[in-house]
């Protein structure tokens, strides 16, 4: 697959070469290129430049303008203020660039693989054993899918893990209560029966719960049970896994809803690393990285402090002998550099959780398991509000249920696509279908528009709305376009670069030409909320268009018609491309 240059790489090119012809004293020099309302771009690096050679910057930039090449790419350049360029391109130039965009036979729509590919382990979408999924599940399963396919997109090789709560004393618990009462785990839900499992896992949870807060024999037996469970006692194994085939049940079909994947062989939770918590201890005390303190295993910091001035410690291992999340944490370090080869460690986690990651890494830096080659980062998120602002629960107070939420998501949606599906002439099965894309994509529209640290509020019937800054907004321009292009008859989509272009169509033209730069910086910096915004603004350059720019209007000569088609197959082909990126699907019709 050859790439495709954006006009805007092409552009900066040309004024880097003639600075460089023009000022040869100046060195490599950035033109300091960004779009503009004036024109279609504006170079602003003159003036740096003048202050530097100390020279006119008028005269330079007329200089930098008389050694551009003629024709081609620019159409029109105007030198305005100190010093800066105007730059407006030629039509043919736009409409070229497409054509190349859309001949792309690998349907990347001529996005370029990146040229320092390496590998990126991302921990994201960890849920509990034995525990239900709620609201604060949502943006970790959400803004880690959106990041992965980024990140794959851009030629990243990706290693997804699920680090699943799966150890520690409540199964020692539940594992004795389940000894003891045998039967325990039998619901009348089917093997698939997701939320049976789960409600099944609950009622036993709460059961031993109760035991073990009221019988002090059972709470003993309990505690010998971790002790078992943590040296691999088979027949204490066995039940173990009962607890965490069950659990998976449960967590595929709530991913199945969000219309996420989610595969077994990424999933490693705290116990795929239980091996590994001694040596890591030993390691980190012998190269004196952690110290003993009252007799636990900790690693002290500078800069951290409590309320009381002294030194807060990440506790590795505890005095009692048991081993901190610090310990799984670490190991998790080690494996995913030193087995899985990472250059990039990512963690989509809680920003409640900052503090002890800071920790984590700078431990892991000190051993030597994180380098100047190798850089673990939190993207973390902040917390999904109610309407009211405050931290998102149920009228009761309960903390929300995350297949409650996306069922009702999935209701509101089916609702608003019911209301169009006459004038579309939507089936039964298509009404369906489409609610749940829609109620799905709002839910997750809502989440990976925001920028991931901040928090965001939770308003189902804003999300989806047909207008405004929604995934609905996003996904009717979509459909619309499919209907131009089943209307248009004999017409086909082909481009004609010899046509001068309305001002709708070169602004819509010049953003799509966008979208490779905009997936580059989005990967860079997992910024999906940067992908949104492109794709809102694209669907908002999309309806300038639809109301200045008539597509199959019979006043429009054949080659009109076909430029205008291309133009939005090309939109249409970037809108579905971007959108599935965040995860969301895009229903032909609608």
């Amino acid at each position: 697959m050859a790439s495709v240059p954006s006009l805007a790489s092409t552009l900066q090119q040309q004024l880097a070469d003639a600075l460089t012809a023009a000022l040869p004293d100046a060195g490599a020099a950035d033109p300091l290129l960004r779009r503009s309302d004036r024109a279609d771009f504006q170079a602003n690096g003159i003036l740096a430049l003048a202050k530097k050679l100390k020279g006119n910057p008028r005269e330079l930039a007329a200089q930098v303008t008389a050694a551009l090449p003629a024709g081609g790419l620019i159409k029109d350049i105007e030198v305005s203020g100190p010093g800066f360029l105007n730059v407006t391109l030629t039509d043919r130039a736009i409409v070229e660039t497409l054509a190349a965009r859309a001949a792309d036979g690998e349907g990347r729509l001529g996005v370029p693989l990146k040229d320092d590919a390496g590998t990126t382990v991302i921990d994201y979408a960890q849920p509990n054993v034995a525990k239900e999924m709620h609201v604060g599940h949502l943006r970790s399963a959400v803004i880690g899918d959106a990041v992965v396919k980024i990140l794959e997109f851009t030629g990243e090789n990706v290693v997804r893990r699920h680090h699943i709560g799966d150890w520690g004393t409540q199964f020692g618990m539940l594992i004795q209560y389940l000894i003891e009462h045998p039967g325990a785990l039998r619901h009348e839900g089917g093997a698939s029966d997701g939320e049976a499992a789960m409600s099944t896992l609950n009622r036993v949870y709460k059961e031993s719960r109760v035991l073990f807060d009221s019988d002090e024999e059972f709470k003993a037996r309990s505690r010998d049970r971790v002790v078992a469970l943590q040296a691999g006692d088979p027949e204490t194994l066995e039940l173990w896994h009962r607890f965490v085939d069950e659990s998976k049940i449960y967590f595929h079909s709530v991913f199945d809803k969000l219309d996420m994947e989610i595969d077994d062989p990424d999933i490693v939770g705290e116990s795929g690393y239980n091996d590994m918590l001694e040596e890591t201890c030993r390691i980190l005390e012998e190269t004196g990285v952690a110290v003993r303190s009252e007799g636990a295993l900790c690693v002290f910091f500078d800069d951290v402090k409590g309320p009381d001035g002294n030194k807060v410690p990440l506790i590795v291992k505890k005095t009692n002998g048991g081993y901190g999340y610090a310990a799984t944490d670490l190991s998790a370090v080690r494996n995913r550099v030193q087995d899985l080869k990472a250059d990039t460690l990512l963690y989509v986690v809680d920003a409640r959780q900052s503090l002890h990651f800071r920790m984590v890494f700078e431990t892991a830096r000190r051993a030597g398991w994180l380098s100047d080659d190798v850089k673990a980062v939190q993207l973390a998120f902040g917390t999904v509000l109610g309407k009211d602002g405050k931290p998102f629960k149920t009228r009761e107070g309960e903390t929300v249920r995350l297949e409650d939420l996306l069922d009702e998501a999935v209701t509101r949606a089916t609702a608003v696509v019911r209301d169009k599906a006459d004038k579309v002439g939507l089936s039964e099965e298509e009404i369906v279908e489409n609610g749940r894309y829609v109620g799905i994509g709002a839910v997750k529209y809502a989440d990976l528009s925001t920028s991931a640290v901040r928090d965001y509020k939770f308003d189902l019937d804003q999300m989806v709305a047909l207008h405004g800054d929604t995934s609905v907004y996003l996904q009717y321009a979509y459909a619309r376009i499919q209907s131009i292009l089943r209307k248009a008859g004999d017409a086909v989509p082909a481009a004609h670069p010899e046509l001068e272009l309305a001002p709708a169509e070169r602004a819509l033209g010049l953003h799509l030409d966008q979208f490779g730069e905009v997936l580059a910086e989005v990967g860079a910096g997992y910024e999906p909320h940067k992908l949104a915004a492109y794709l809102y603004q694209l669907a908002s350059h999309l309806t300038t268009f639809y109301d200045q720019c008539q597509v199959l209007s019979p006043d429009n000569a054949p080659e009109v018609v076909e430029n205008r088609l291309f133009l939005v197959e090309l939109t249409a082909r970037t809108l579905h491309q971007g959108m599935a990126l965040l995860g969301i699907r895009t229903p032909e019709r609608l």
